[in-house]
Formats: structure tokens, C-alpha cells, sequence
């Protein structure tokens, strides 16, 4: 009898911008760094359309974003998952979660989270820990508020996000938490630890979306088999959180690598907002695809 063959899975990447602006070099630099590992694994490369925030996404940014893409040439394999089509997905997540006990509502606004921490570090004397964003750790009383003023906030419809219980979470765990790194071959580079602590108690939903971005982008990887996740040294560390929920849903964790990002004159990354029409300027001045592969170093 001959041998039984087991092939190898065949790996799943996503680009997964978010419309709320027109694509500059940057993106483009990712969904290359996406389309080339594919190519080397002789695997799928899918585009997801990351708009939960409805507002934020208007169609004609959307149709922008598929054109310039289209124009780069790079092979999405059809179809592409809108976000927005897809929350009852999330929502079962955050259900799982609210479950297992590690979900409670916060019903302070940013400012009012801004203020809080600067009157605790007039308190203490330190300064108050912010994550790895910039942003103040969350400081309100969400987490011990008594269930039953919970309850009557909740009814009366009062504006809310649900936080994970990030210390309940992470007690849930049975071994130290990792991901794998790994280069521009896939080949694994090493084994990074995760710290999602410093993220505090992070948002997994609000009231106006019913999910976040962490929240929905392990939901789409593992229901779309993505193995390997290819995006910007910018959420090297939001990696910590995707991880903790892989681990806590059950679901399966992809290879990473996180790509150098492409700086404006001033050192920042680009982003959308001072960025915003890069990519279609090059477009309209007459560069061609060819022309932007190599200026980006493919």
C-alpha cells in the first residue's frame, strides 16, 4: 500500500483596510507586503473591508479604496468580507465572553477618562499609566459598580462601552502568552511574549457599534482561516490583546509579521488625515503601478 500524503494547510492572508480615507503609500506598502508573502507560500490572499464604524466609511471612500487597489494590481481573491455584514459574528463572540464573567459596561466619555486620570496622578503623585497608544489607562468605576445601578443605567439607555475584565482574564489562562514572528519568507523569526496588561481593561464593544477592532478583527481572522497575519509595526503591540482573545474564544492563532512603516517628513507614520489623497496624487501625476512597485521596493 503506498504511504498516505498529508499535505500542508494552504495559507489564508488578509489586507483589511478601514474606508474612512483615501489609501496612502502606506497602505499600499502592506497590501504589497501581503501580496508577496502569498505569493511565497503559494497561498490565498483576501481583502477585507474593515468598516464597523458605518459612519466613518462612506461608500464612495470604499469604492476609492477597491480602485486604487485594483490599480496596483494585486490579486484579491474574491469575495471581499465587509465588517459591517458580518457583526451577529462578533456579537456571538461577545456573548461567549459575557459568559465566562469578563465583560462589564463603563459609562464615562473620553473626557470624562481623561480627567479621571489626571486627578489620580494629582493623588498619587505619578504620573497615570497610559497603554501603548498613548491613551490613559481606564480609570473608572465600571468593574466594581453595584449590579443594580448597573441594571438602571443599562434600562434608562444610557451611553456605555463593554470593557474586558482584563485581571479575570488573564487568571484565566494556564501558560505565558506568545506569538510567533516571522520574516519575509515566513519563516518563523521568534517567539515574542505578550503583555496585553498594559493594555488595561480594554473597549471589546460599544453601544453605538456593538463591536471594536479587536473584538472583530479575531473574529474575521479565524472565520476566514487567516494564517498569517501581514501588517505595520504600528499594532506590534495590539497583538498582545488579539492574542489573549484567541486564547479565551478558543480560536486559533495565525503567524504574524509586522512590516517597517513607510514615515512622513516629519518621522511620524502617514495617516489619512494629512496623507489623504498619496496614492491617488501619484495616480493623477501619471505614475504608473510598475513605477510605485519599485519606488516601495518590489
Amino acid at each position: 500500500m503506498a504511504p498516505a500524503h498529508h499535505l500542508e494547510p494552504q495559507a489564508v492572508l488578509r489586507f483589511a483596510p478601514s474606508p474612512n480615507g483615501y489609501l496612502h503609500l502606506g497602505h499600499a506598502l502592506s497590501a504589497l507586503e501581503n501580496e508577496r508573502l502569498a505569493a511565497v507560500l503559494g497561498g490565498r490572499l483576501l481583502l477585507r473591508i474593515e468598516d464597523i464604524d458605518r459612519a466613518r466609511c462612506p461608500p464612495h471612500l470604499e469604492a476609492a479604496m477597491i480602485e486604487d487597489l485594483a490599480w496596483l494590481g494585486i490579486p484579491f481573491e474574491p469575495p471581499h468580507r465587509r465588517q459591517s455584514e458580518h457583526l451577529a459574528d462578533h456579537r456571538a463572540m461577545l456573548a461567549r465572553l459575557q459568559a465566562m464573567g469578563l465583560v462589564y459596561p463603563s459609562f464615562e466619555s473620553r473626557s470624562d477618562l481623561k480627567a479621571l486620570a489626571e486627578a489620580r496622578a494629582r493623588e498619587t503623585g505619578r504620573p497615570w499609566p497610559n497603554d501603548p497608544d498613548g491613551a490613559p489607562l481606564y480609570a473608572g468605576s465600571g468593574r466594581a459598580m453595584p449590579p443594580e445601578e448597573v441594571a438602571a443605567r443599562l434600562a434608562a439607555g444610557e451611553p456605555h462601552a463593554l470593557r474586558l475584565d482584563m485581571a479575570a482574564a488573564l487568571a484565566r489562562l494556564d501558560a505565558p502568552l506568545t506569538w510567533t514572528e516571522v520574516d519575509a519568507a515566513g519563516q518563523p523569526l521568534r517567539v515574542v511574549p505578550a503583555h496585553p496588561a498594559r493594555w488595561g481593561d480594554v473597549v471589546l464593544a460599544r453601544k453605538d457599534l456593538g463591536t471594536s477592532y479587536h473584538l472583530a478583527v479575531v473574529t474575521d481572522d479565524a472565520l476566514q482561516g487567516v494564517t498569517h497575519v501581514v501588517r505595520g509595526m504600528d499594532l506590534f503591540e495590539a497583538t498582545a490583546v488579539h492574542r489573549l482573545l484567541q486564547e479565551l474564544l478558543g480560536l486559533p492563532a495565525p503567524l504574524y509579521r509586522h512590516h517597517d512603516l513607510l514615515l512622513g517628513p516629519d518621522g511620524r507614520k502617514l495617516s489619512k488625515s494629512d496623507q489623504a489623497e498619496g496614492f491617488r496624487a501619484l495616480r493623477e501625476a501619471g505614475v504608473t503601478a510598475a513605477e510605485l512597485r519599485r519606488q516601495l521596493g518590489f
